[in-house]
């Protein structure tokens, strides 16, 4: 029998702590600590030479039930659409017009913080409403 294994959700970003800002926001997520001898993420930038700075950050689930989120810099910008992303679970065993609002409400929210709306897929005979959204970077992701 296998045993379950731990993981993280790594994303490539342009600006590491910014997205992970956005996604604490979205999630209910938390920042990590600043590595070990440090007492701010300020601090420890500082220690990096220039062009280290800035180049990763983390959240967590202060539950510790979800994934840790890991954000990295990379050169690139994002080219094409997301072969992987999240669903954010927000109308969870809701249905019809009760559910539509609830997503509609959260992507108001996440509008404010810099999400985008891309579109929105009314329920149908075989599936419920979701909205599927993009992040302050441009990387998609669903309300479901």
């Amino acid at each position: 029998m296998s045993s379950i294994r731990q993981f993280q959700v790594t994303f490539d970003c342009a600006q590491p702590e910014r997205v992970a800002r956005f996604w604490c926001e979205v999630l209910g997520y938390v920042a990590v600590s600043p590595p070990e001898g440090f007492a701010t993420w300020d601090d420890y930038n500082l220690s990096l030479l220039p062009a280290e700075r800035d180049s990763w950050f983390a959240c967590t689930d202060p539950s510790g039930a979800g994934p840790r989120l890991y954000f990295q810099r990379v050169p690139e910008g994002k080219v094409a659409k997301n072969r992987v992303h999240l669903d954010v679970r927000v109308g969870t065993g809701l249905v019809g017009d009760e559910r539509l609002a609830t997503l509609q409400a959260e992507c108001a929210r996440l509008t404010e913080l810099g999400a985008a709306h891309v579109r929105t897929l009314l329920a149908d005979d075989e599936n419920e409403s979701c909205i599927t959204m993009q992040d302050i970077e441009g990387n998609e992701f669903c309300l479901d």
